[in-house]
């Protein structure tokens, strides 16, 4: 029993990794340095929902949330860099596999979200 708990645990292991790092070939994530360089040139998604939103965004940004991007891919222009962020990270992942799935190629997520944002915001 024990032997098939732990082979059980490096398959899943294994699997967490390797999912890790073919999303790293497809998905750069960004200081805020680094993210400011670029997302003017690109198109700046705050996939966080609407409410986030109004509470504060990054200047410039569009709001598609996350839970509304299969529904409303055709706003997003693939032959263009997208710029992805969120509060935390976790749904602009999210946001980037969905998008890697539907033939976007360059995809980008601000480190830590918006709460490690530290550039210019827009309230409202």
């Amino acid at each position: 029993m024990l032997w098939f708990i732990l082979v059980a645990a490096a398959l899943i292991i294994g699997y967490a990794v390797l999912k890790y790092v073919r999303q790293q070939q497809y998905l750069k994530t960004l200081t805020s340095e680094q993210f400011r360089e670029g997302y003017r040139k690109a198109q700046l998604i705050d996939v966080r929902e609407p409410n986030e939103f109004k509470g504060g965004h990054i200047l410039g940004a569009r709001n598609i949330p996350v839970t509304q991007l299969k529904q409303r891919l055709q706003e997003i222009r693939p032959d263009k860099p997208v710029y992805l962020y969120c509060q935390n990270a976790a749904r602009s992942t999210r946001a980037a596999n969905i998008l890697h799935k539907k033939g976007y190629k360059h995809l980008h997520q601000l480190q830590g979200g918006f709460k490690k944002w530290d550039g210019k915001i827009k309230k409202g």
